[in-house]
């Protein structure tokens, strides 16, 4: 599976064991994009140095999908067809490249890309 930034955020929360399960799951990937939304936003560094290290280890801990070509086509695809932002779209592009369900919690801003699978760990609780 490939997980959303907002999983890898949320998943180092101490209370949310549904993102971390996915996040700790052998299989979990993340695409390139997410470790630079992850830990490249403004906010990141007026973070605590605990929730940074958290987030920082999470992401190192995860496999990341580099950005290839059929990543970029596809991603380009993706924002001919209907605008999306930069980072959903190679976001998206990575799973369906991998062949994988994409878990996030923001399943509006992918539900109508064709053959995309969603999981939102909130949608049970």
């Amino acid at each position: 599976m490939v997980c959303d930034s907002n999983i890898v955020i949320y998943s180092v929360e101490p209370e949310d064991m549904a993102c971390r399960a996915f996040m700790e799951d052998e299989n979990a990937i993340i695409a390139s994009v997410t470790r630079i939304e992850v830990l490249g936003y403004p906010g990141f560094q007026s973070l605590s140095p605990e929730r940074r290290l958290r987030l920082e280890s999470m992401v190192a801990s995860t496999a990341e999908a580099g950005l290839d070509e059929e990543i970029i086509q596809r991603s380009i695809s993706l924002r001919q067809d209907r605008k999306m932002s930069l980072g959903d779209s190679i976001i998206a592009a990575t799973a369906l490249e991998y062949g994988l369900p994409l878990v996030t919690r923001n399943t509006d801003d992918f539900r109508h890309i064709a053959g995309l699978t969603l999981i939102n760990p909130f949608a049970a609780r």
